[in-house]
């Protein structure tokens, strides 16, 4: 049997939004309420689907279907649906499941013709205002069916407005109106090459198709990318027997918010026009009322809509976003939806909604969108001013930085010493940059993406960050982007929220940390089952962390404490070294300086759990690149009055670049590998965490430290760590050595590790999910080629559902987790589990670490409050799933 296809209003509710479409479902409620709903049907989503499955053809029988529908609404209208004498009009809207506010195309008034409007002129006795509503139909037909440029139809009218001598729509006669309309129809036929529709079935069948091709047209799809909508989905279509707010001075239309969509205020906010149609609010034609002032001019009809809204509000138990019309002095509701609104004001209007009783704590916070917490924690663009874009790349760290473009690090620093504002511009950063990163207000780069170290760095210390902006183009001492030229100094600016490149300095918005979102972290708390922990490398990020309700660090990268200017030189000479006595010479060095790092982490996070990872990158990051060595001794080569020490320095450092040279690094000798070929790095690293244990400890400080060893693929790798890291500990705690509870674990980052996971544990506390460079390992993708080159191509072409370096893998590198859990807590039912990869701060991937069992999440400490948030929503659905499951198994 065949599913129904066409439904009328009276037939569906509010829990048939996924066939009906939000608008449909919503008409089909507000129906069901008794609201003063004009009497329409829907052509479900169903139907979508199978026009483009039938090669963008309608199914067969579904006109037979709408001409039925459209005779009941006839009968209840008392009109008829082409008939000159009382014609029966109607609007064709879309209905996307997930609101989809402008993205798709209405056409309202159909149904008129050469006819019909005399009837209509005739019915309303208004024939000025019949030919208004036929020439929006032609208008609005000319566009969306036959897809012509609002221009031409404007410029006829601007010609005719010229010819007589007015500049308002409303000063045009009846039989100018007329005169409008035989000329809109020959735009039509001249740029269709058909003549517009007479018959309205016609028009009807013309008009369905459209709004279902509106569903793939370039700002739905760009929309339905930017905020994750399936394609699969489809719009319903909504057919409505139309209500006039343009028949007169007592009729009217508006669009109006039940609490201000921008600070959440619970006061009416909208807007309405009288005499007019909803497309005049909508499309700024003509300069809207705001809707208080209502209230002095029709004050029982304000009162009336008041009481509407309010009834709507408590009904969906959420702010309303709702269309009327006001028709002879009457009032009709067209449309509520749950309105939009901003960061700010869908915090506060979702703990007010608690207060008020009408929803729970738990349904409040699953109302918290993500992207709501990046903008409150980080400052934005103020949009009101002029914004000269230059470019679009990666939104690879949130929040708006302005500054003075700088090229190199040292000058971001120097720079900023002096007091300036500056943005590093580079074509991408390495570890040796740390120090610029820290100085400059933002990064922009040219190449990477958004995993890349520029990214990473710049999400953990909460700057903004564009990444692989691939236009712009680097000279020497400025840049270039569509051939306009950026000089060093001159003032730029980023959004890492959505990856624009503007020109200039702009006024940027501060962050809002309001009560209502300390309370809804509070009652996240109160939910959540996983810890929410930091991916943090100094005092300060810790210190930031932990205000934003960090339980702990869950990553601290011992790499990043060793790029400081004063550091480098201690590191090159310890890399540099000849032989083993000379490098432990400059780690006797280092020891100190580590130590005093460590002590200023278990400061800020007294208490709490702190995991360090021994050294990870390669040595050769360490030091300048083969080609700036390159250039650097040609240079010196060249110049007679060259200093002899500095030639040798640069000729020493060029050889050991050279034989630290390896053909894929990332593969290479780095993490645990390093620590076992050169174990008087690592044994330097935990004496210096060890000792800061015991200087905190003697300060009345408690310190819980974790040490993780990078890179483990096999279980003899962590098993010679760690009794590296125990003999260290019992030297250097002595009989303390009990009173300093440590743990010793690994990151899980290489898909053997995860596969034997079992072996490994044998040796291992904890398990960390290194999921950046699992991701990396499984797919076999760099990832910064990868987001730089083929990946966009990738998920544009739905090749992949997510860039899996943002959203975790679950098919893949999903199971690969799950396996190692398993496996690990066989042996070690205890074993702690967690992730640290950029994956800490999205919120699918928490589902997903919720669901597959782990004790925790780690992410950049701006990230935080969104993790906790995250964690309880992931709470709130594994609890409502468990229920439903229940029921089910009652049920049967």
């Amino acid at each position: 049997m065949r599913k129904q296809r066409v439904l009328f209003f009276t037939e569906g509710n509010a829990e048939m939004k996924t066939l009906l479409g939000g608008k449909g479902a919503n008409l089909a409620e507000m129906t069901k309420a008794g609201l003063p709903v004009p009497p329409g049907f829907t052509v479900t989503t169903e139907v979508c689907r199978a026009y483009f499955a039938g090669g963008n053809l309608l199914p067969e029988g579904l006109m037979d279907e709408v001409a039925s529908a459209m005779s009941a609404i006839e009968a209840l209208k008392n009109q008829g649906f082409g008939r000159a004498e009382a014609p029966l009009l109607v609007s064709v809207r879309s209905g996307s499941v997930t609101s989809m506010p402008g993205m798709m195309d209405t056409i309202l008034n159909l149904g008129l013709n050469d006819e019909t409007v005399a009837g209509l002129a005739v019915m309303t006795g208004n024939p000025r205002f019949a030919y208004d509503c036929y020439r929006r139909l032609l208008q609005m037909f000319g566009n969306v069916v036959f897809e012509i440029e609002h221009y031409h139809f404007e410029r006829e009218l601007l010609l005719l407005k010229k010819e007589q001598g007015c500049t308002e729509d409303s000063e045009l006669s009846a039989e100018r109106l007329e005169e409008l309309c035989r000329a809109y129809q020959r735009v039509i036929k001249k740029k269709a090459g058909v003549a517009f529709p007479q018959a309205v079935f016609d028009q009807l069948h013309m008009a369905i198709e459209a709004v279902f091709r509106s569903w793939n047209n370039p700002r739905a799809v760009v929309y339905r990318k930017l905020n994750r909508i399936p394609d699969h989905q489809g719009t319903a279509v909504n057919i409505q027997s139309m209500v006039f707010g343009n028949l007169g001075e007592d009729s009217g239309t508006g669009v109006l918010f039940t609490r201000n969509p921008s600070t959440g205020e619970k006061v009416l906010y909208g807007e309405y026009l009288m005499n007019a149609q909803g497309e005049d609010v909508v499309a700024g034609i003509r300069t809207p009322q705001e809707i208080a002032g209502l209230a002095g001019e029709q004050p029982a009809l304000h009162l009336q809509i008041e009481e509407v809204a309010q009834k709507l509000e408590r009904h969906y138990r959420d702010m309303q976003d709702i269309e009327f019309t006001i028709e002879n002095g009457k009032l009709y509701i067209l449309q509520t939806r749950s309105g939009k609104r901003t960061a700010q004001a869908a915090v506060k209007i979702a703990a007010d909604l608690v207060e008020e009783g009408v929803i729970s704590k738990p349904e409040a916070l699953e109302r918290i969108e993500v992207s709501h917490l990046d903008q409150l924690l980080h400052r934005s663009i103020d949009e009101g001013q002029p914004l000269n874009v230059l470019a679009s790349g990666l939104p690879a760290s949130p929040g708006a930085a302005t500054g003075q473009a700088v090229f190199d690090a040292d000058t971001a620093e120097e720079w900023a010493r002096a007091g300036r504002q500056v943005l590093l511009v580079r074509a991408e950063t390495t570890p040796e940059d740390i120090h610029g990163v820290l100085a400059a207000t933002g990064v922009l780069t040219t190449r990477g993406g958004m995993t890349s170290h520029a990214a990473v760095v710049a999400r953990g210390m909460g700057k903004p960050c564009v990444c692989g902006c691939e236009a712009l183009r680097i000279g020497e001492g400025s840049f270039t982007i569509g051939g306009k030229q950026v000089n060093e100094g001159e003032w730029i600016s980023i959004d890492g929220a959505t990856g624009r490149v503007i020109l200039g300095k702009l006024l940027l918005k501060e962050p809002e940390i309001s009560p209502e979102l300390s309370t809804l972290l509070g009652w996240a708390d109160e939910i959540r089952r996983l810890k929410v922990l930091t991916n943090a490398d100094t005092p300060e990020d810790a210190a930031k962390a932990r205000e934003l309700g960090a339980e702990g660090i869950g990553l601290c990268r011992t790499e990043h404490m060793f790029m400081s200017v004063e550091r480098v030189p201690v590191v090159q000479e310890m890399i540099l070294a000849e032989d083993d006595a000379a490098r432990r010479e400059a780690l006797g060095k280092l020891l100190p300086m580590q130590q005093e790092d460590f002590e200023g982490i278990f400061r800020s996070m007294a208490g709490l759990p702190v995991t360090v990872r021994l050294l990870d990158p390669p040595l050769h990051e360490f030091l300048p690149s083969l080609e700036h060595l390159i250039v650097q001794q040609a240079r010196l080569s060249c110049d007679a009055s060259s200093d002899r020490a500095e030639k040798e320095k640069v000729d020493t450092l060029l050889r050991k670049v050279r034989g630290l040279h390896e053909m894929n690094p990332m593969l290479g000798t780095r993490g645990c590998r390093l620590g076992i070929l050169f174990e008087d790095i690592y044994e330097m690293q935990v004496e210096a965490l060890f000792r800061a244990a015991l200087t905190c400890r003697a300060e009345g400080i408690e310190v819980l430290p974790e040490l993780m060893i990078p890179l483990v693929g096999h279980a003899n790798e962590l098993k010679r760590l760690r009794e590296l890291v125990d003999r260290t500990a019992a030297r250097v705690l002595g009989e303390l050595l009990p009173e300093v509870p440590y743990r010793v674990g690994t990151m899980i980052e290489v898909p053997r590790a995860a596969i034997t996971a079992g072996q490994i544990a044998w040796h291992a506390d904890f398990f960390s999910f290194g999921t950046n460079d699992l991701t990396q390992m499984t797919f076999g993708y760099s990832r910064d080629d990868a987001e730089g080159k083929f990946l966009t191509h990738y998920l544009e072409h739905k090749l992949l559902p997510e860039n899996p370096f943002q959203v975790l893998d679950e098919e893949g590198v999903g199971e690969l987790i799950l396996w190692a859990v398993e496996k690990g807590r066989a042996v070690k039912p205890a074993l702690k589990t967690g992730v640290c990869g950029e994956h800490g701060g999205d919120k699918d991937s928490i589902f997903f670490c919720h669901g597959a069992g782990l004790d925790y999440v780690s992410c950049s400490p701006y990230r935080v409050p969104l993790a906790r948030i995250a964690a309880a929503q992931a709470m709130i659905a594994a609890g409502r799933k468990a229920a439903l499951e229940r029921e089910a198994v009652q049920t049967a």
